[in-house]
């Protein structure tokens, strides 16, 4: 597989995304190192295609077929590694955040990238904007600033400079929350002319944070709160709209216990977190090489994966929220003295509509 490979088509036909069959499939030609970001396409036309950034300069898109498996399209190389992804909301351009300190725009249907975006230090996150007035990229990085960019100008539209480091962010409309170094999160609302920050959050957790992901009013289907996951085995629940019935917890996940004696575990980080696009449950990834489905209307655990031979470093759910996606890799959270160069990454794709449905609908 190389960059020469090119989308075949103008525009890949509509396949409603749903895996045919009930085992897990792995995606072909994996990255030669660990995946740092995945996300499936969000919009319908495309909602077949998935795209993962590595820690190898890359990042690489697979085209899903009805028999769930994954079909090699097409791959873009940056100069140093891939700490992000995201999708235009046409589902046909992919920003890559790099280290380079470096944002590029990915041309699926050309095959071609250009630089649109730049900081001082390595790009931690992207995410793309659709706002009723305007249309943006949100970048984060370790330069501490956030940048939000016209893609018609060289020059950022805005930029916030903030105390610490970008970790981790995310964007639903009209919301955007980044988490930074230090435990500090920042919430903005996106609405009207431009972004607006609203307030600054005190962590409930006690180290340092490691993904961030808003989720949804699963009747409404309106942004209600986010999920934040740490170092410690931790994830946090906050609301930012306020409803009487709802509280704000923290869910100790990813933990197991030494021997015999309950009282002893490891802990291990949270790596990943997603909520399911229709029934709105947890999912989140750990350092311990499982995956677990909760149910956070009631703070309960639903199930949990096997456990794999490698750390679960990225995940995420197609559209109609069929299909979950996740990785395995090292993730350096034992040193480089436990790294084994003959396992390699994967990706794997797994029904997951039923698996993931809460108890009580």
């Amino acid at each position: 597989m190389s960059n020469k490979m090119s989308m075949s088509s103008a525009r890949p036909p509509p396949y409603p995304g749903i895996v045919s069959t009930s085992k897990s499939v792995m995606l072909p030609q994996p990255p030669d190192d660990s995946v740092s970001s995945m996300a499936f396409s969000p919009s319908e036309a495309t909602q077949n295609l998935i795209v993962a950034g590595s820690w190898d300069n890359t990042v690489r898109c697979w085209e899903l077929k009805p028999s769930g498996h994954g079909v090699p399209r097409a791959l873009q190389s940056m100069t140093m590694p891939i700490l992000d992804v995201c999708w235009n909301d046409q589902g046909n351009h992919v920003f890559m955040a790099s280290c380079n300190k470096q944002v590029h725009c990915w041309d699926l249907m050309s095959n071609q990238t250009v630089q649109v975006a730049a900081h001082d230090a390595p790009v931690k996150t992207c995410h793309w904007i659709k706002a009723q007035m305007y249309n943006c990229l949100m970048t984060g990085s370790w330069d501490k600033t956030l940048k939000f960019w016209d893609l018609r100008s060289s020059n950022p539209i805005m930029t916030i400079n903030l105390n610490e480091k970008v970790y981790c962010a995310d964007v639903d409309y009209p919301f955007a929350v980044v988490g930074t170094a230090s435990k500090g999160l920042f919430l903005y609302k996106l609405e009207g002319q431009q972004p607006i920050f609203v307030k600054s959050i005190k962590s409930p957790l006690k180290s340092q944070h490691s993904c961030l992901k808003i989720f949804r009013n699963v009747k409404t289907q309106t942004p209600v709160g986010f999920g934040i996951g740490s170092t410690e085995g931790r994830v946090a629940i906050e609301y930012v709209v306020q409803n009487a019935s709802k509280v704000n917890f923290t869910l100790e996940c990813h933990r197991r216990p030494i021997g015999t004696k309950p009282e002893v575990i490891d802990i291990y980080a949270v790596n990943d977190i997603n909520f399911h696009p229709v029934h709105g449950t947890l999912v989140t990834a750990g350092s311990d090489s499982v995956y677990t489905y909760w149910d956070i209307d009631v703070h309960a655990k639903l199930k949990s994966s096997d456990q794999h031979d490698q750390a679960i470093t990225k995940c995420c759910f197609n559209l109609n929220g069929q299909i979950f996606a996740y990785s395995i890799g090292y993730d350096w959270s034992k040193g480089h003295e436990y790294n084994n160069p003959s396992k390699k990454p994967q990706i794997i794709l797994k029904p997951c509509f039923e698996d993931s449905k809460p108890e009580i609908q």
